[in-house]
């Protein structure tokens, strides 16, 4: 665990260093309008505007200003944009990644501590345009939204809520491209997960929760998810559609919905890879003693076939501090760690969707070994009780430690070939060399 702080450390420091050792522009005023502006509204305007559940609205100078410390803070400490993954192991490049780059960060470091100026208004870059909330990422075949609306009263504590709801599908589908979204009460859906249920699901399965098998994921900036060519979901007849949503008052009475948006490959396509979505590492035997950090638990996932990993989701619940997930190898001849989350929020629920190129590539009889630590004292801020033993258990006051995968199997041939094929990729000399 000590490895992961320093390593968290290590972040914060480069940081620093890029904004002690910036270029001679460095020498120049930093301003809003100028240098910070860019910055809000590539990485942080889709939240902070009015209309969304955010505290504050980033759209202008105005806005800003009385933020900026307490942005500084945030910033440097990277607890904003919310995006948890360890940069300095692992895989490092991400396609939905949201975070901040170090430069943008010093940006905003020396702006603050510049005075946190406004600069010439003519430096403004134009409003950022955002799409409409009721429009589809994609032209859905079958859209399954909840039977009715979920009255969020004005004043409410977070509340985390599953619906059950049947979408009559009577023949399996093989499903292109998905996608969640708010139809109703956007400002109070702070994120809501979509899962697959099935009569057939094996008791004690620990590919699926309570919640089913995972599907989809709605949060602020996230679009839909359109599978590659040649890969897909299978939706299976009879299969009934979970909502796990978080909704948030914001001081006035809402209604709120939420869709589920389904695109089929035409009836009869098969695909050529299957994409699955399931557990790693669950620890169904959690013990968390009272009043105690950094507490330890591991489980572990074997691949029966050659796999190619897309993306990986660390699930804890408020207890919930770290996670990591590594790759050992048949034999135990080599152990890779395949990414870690060394400040995991169970406010946030994130897929970090590894890039293309960095997707990792495993032999048949690799197990993945999940690694998560909790803290169930009261240095947690977000801990409801730290004089209670904790346990395995559905409930936000229980615990979990697994992660989400989704992944796809390969046969011995495919995974040969896309082995060679980015090998060739990694040797290709770059532009200029």
């Amino acid at each position: 665990m000590r490895t992961i702080w320093k390593r968290w450390d290590l972040g914060i420091l480069s940081v620093l260093l890029v904004f002690i050792m910036v270029n001679p522009a460095a020498a120049q005023q930093v301003t809003f309008t100028k240098d910070v502006a860019p910055v809000l509204q590539e990485k942080c305007q889709v939240c902070h505007r009015p209309g969304t559940f955010a505290p504050m609205s980033l759209l202008t100078y105005e806005e800003a200003r009385p933020w900026a410390k307490a942005i500084r803070e945030k910033v440097l400490a990277r607890e904003m944009p919310p995006w948890h993954i360890d940069k300095n192991v692992g895989v490092r490049h991400f396609k939905n990644d949201r975070s901040l780059s170090d430069e943008q960060i010093a940006t905003i470091v020396k702006w603050v501590d510049g005075g946190a100026l406004m600069g010439n208004p003519a430096d403004m870059p134009p409003p950022r345009e955002f799409e409409d909330q009721d429009k589809w990422h994609i032209t859905p075949d079958l859209i399954v939204e909840l039977p009715k609306d979920i009255i969020v009263p004005a004043k409410w504590p977070d509340r985390w809520i599953d619906v059950e709801v049947n979408p009559g599908l009577t023949e399996d589908r093989y499903i292109q491209a998905i996608e969640t979204k708010p139809t109703k009460g956007f400002r109070v859906v702070h994120h809501a997960v979509t899962s697959m249920k099935h009569d057939d699901d094996p008791p004690g399965d620990t590919r699926v929760t309570a919640q089913g098998t995972f599907l989809n994921e709605y949060a602020l900036g996230k679009n839909a998810d359109v599978f590659p060519d040649g890969a897909a979901r299978l939706m299976k007849a009879g299969t009934k559609i979970n909502f796990n949503l978080h909704l948030h008052a914001i001081g006035q009475e809402t209604a709120a919905n939420v869709a589920l948006g389904l695109k089929f490959y035409p009836k009869g396509y098969v695909p050529k890879f299957v994409e699955i979505s399931e557990h790693a590492g669950d620890q169904p035997d959690l013990d968390i003693p009272a009043n105690t950090n950094d507490v330890r638990s591991e489980g572990y996932t074997t691949l029966t076939k050659p796999a190619r990993i897309l993306s990986f989701q660390p699930h804890m619940h408020n207890r919930g501090k770290a996670q990591c997930m590594e790759a050992i190898y048949p034999g135990g001849r080599k152990v890779e760690t395949l990414s870690c989350v060394s400040n995991y929020q169970f406010a946030w629920h994130l897929v970090y969707l590894y890039a293309e190129d960095e997707q990792p590539l495993l032999p048949a009889g690799t197990t993945l070994h999940v690694v998560s630590w909790h803290n169930n004292s009261a240095s947690n801020r977000f801990n409801p009780d730290p004089d209670n033993l904790v346990t395995f258990g559905q409930r936000t006051i229980d615990d979990m430690a697994f992660a989400w995968i989704s992944y796809y199997y390969l046969s011995d041939e495919e995974y040969k070939q896309q082995l060679e094929e980015r090998k060739a990729k990694q040797q290709k000399p770059t532009a200029g060399n």
